[in-house]
């Protein structure tokens, strides 16, 4: 009897290391996730434009230096970078427990650490999407992207419920301990990955090549806006992005107050709903195959339809659970359906030496519209209600599917390819990508 799957991924010792990393460190994120704003709400009683703020600094980062952050993951190799951003944000969340237990945990704290955590995981997300294809095997990309989302949708499926006993039975700021911890861990699991990233430029080359931040920085924008295949899937993102900060910065101020949930049922009921995402980890792969790429993405896009019955649920803590259930459920399921198939075309399509500055610049674009989308949620909810806020959130969450419709994406069959690149594709590329417009040329499948 075989004990562990024979072939692919699965007999790829340094890939199962970044999966063991990301499976560890997601699963401790649930708790965070909870925690700080429970922290906020729940220990510091403080308002939910303030909650919103906190949420706001946790995505600015992605606004400010994504773009730049991208240009530094492409000259240097991005292993290291995965390796510090785990354990910066493991000695910055361990503070907010020290700073409880000495009774002088603030709001304040809360702001800086949501801030500079912000900071570490830009560097990390970039580094991340843009070291797998540098791990795999092109091939195995959508593979590895499913496997990765396995990890993502454990942790969200059983992250909130183990989040809400742990916040009951150790309080809030206690319980980022654990978040602390499995930051470090995987931290480890990285450094222990073998394979050495190659095409790496050194100073010399670069200098050679006379590749300034300005210059790069350009040739990775006009890469994405110049992309119909890109230009869409930012479009689409950046509206679903936009709308679900709106909700997400007043959802749990929502459910504490108006609905009067506890701790232990919103974990429960997040937990139950993010079956979604398993079930979409595990179809991913075969829905786009079966379907095709273009209409998995628009399919995953149109599930969020389904956060319409958020604001459609009786004003009442029981009696809500069904229709939260469902809403999640079906949402997560078309975020990871849309996300393991965008994300890969997205890699398979991109150069080598362009993955950092591609992933910082939609990064930019689809993290950047958070803050404002959480500003402005906070904002509603104190000019008008939270309810009138959820309403508006959910709507716009309901139509972002619409720009996936325009386009090329909707027609693609299968995840395209790029040939391997020569100096003198790069040159080509380099030339094609000052010119608006300009797309990659695909192998036929």
């Amino acid at each position: 009897m075989r004990l562990w799957p024979k072939g692919g991924l699965w007999r790829h010792p340094d890939f199962l290391k970044l999966w063991s990393a990301e499976t560890i460190s997601q699963f401790g994120s649930q708790i965070t996730g909870l925690a700080l704003p429970l922290v906020a709400v729940i220990v510091l009683d403080v308002s939910a434009f303030q909650v919103s703020v906190l949420f706001v600094l946790e995505t600015a980062p992605f606004l400010l230096i994504s773009l730049p952050a991208g240009v530094w993951v492409d000259r240097l190799p991005r292993r290291p970078i995965l390796v510090i951003g785990d354990i910066g944000r493991a000695i910055l969340l361990a503070t907010v427990p020290i700073a409880y237990w000495m009774d002088a945990l603030t709001i304040w704290q809360l702001y800086a650490v949501g801030l500079t955590v912000g900071v570490f995981t830009v560097f990390f997300d970039v580094a991340y999407q843009s070291y797998l294809p540098s791990l795999v095997e092109r091939e195995q990309l959508v593979d590895g992207n499913s496997k990765l989302e396995i990890s993502r949708s454990a942790a969200q499926l059983g992250g909130p419920a183990a989040a809400g006993v742990l916040i009951q039975v150790l309080k809030a700021p206690f319980a980022i301990v654990f978040d602390a911890v499995s930051f470090l861990v995987s931290g480890l699991f990285l450094f222990a990955i073998r394979k050495r990233e190659e095409n790496v430029p050194t100073r010399a080359e670069r200098k050679a090549k006379g590749g300034s931040m300005k210059k790069e920085l350009g040739e990775g924008l006009r890469w994405v806006l110049g992309n119909p295949y890109l230009r869409t899937i930012c479009a689409s993102t950046a509206s679903f992005n936009f709308f679900s900060s709106m909700m997400g910065a007043i959802l749990i101020v929502y459910l504490v107050r108006q609905l009067e949930m506890s701790a232990g049922l919103i974990g429960l009921v997040f937990a139950i709903a993010q079956l979604g995402y398993l079930a979409g980890a595990l179809t991913a792969n075969k829905v786009s195959t079966k379907i095709g790429v273009g209409p998995a993405i628009m399919t995953g896009a149109m599930c969020g339809v389904f956060l319409l019955l958020i604001p459609l649920a009786p004003q009442d803590a029981h009696a809500a659970v069904p229709f939260l259930i469902v809403a999640e459920l079906f949402a997560s399921y078309g975020v990871v359906l849309y996300n393991v198939t965008q994300v890969s075309m997205r890699q398979a399509i991109t150069p080598e030496r362009l993955q950092g500055r591609m992933n910082s610049v939609i990064r930019f674009i689809v993290w950047g519209v958070m803050p404002l989308g959480t500003l402005i949620g906070g904002a509603l909810a104190t000019r008008f209600d939270l309810h009138t806020a959820i309403w508006i959130g959910a709507t716009g969450n309901a139509l972002a599917w619409l720009p996936v419709t325009i386009g090329p994406v909707r027609t693609l069959r299968e995840v395209p390819h790029v040939p391997d690149e020569t100096p003198e594709r790069i040159a080509e590329t380099e030339s094609e990508a000052l010119v608006p417009g300009a797309i990659p040329q695909f192998e036929e499948p």
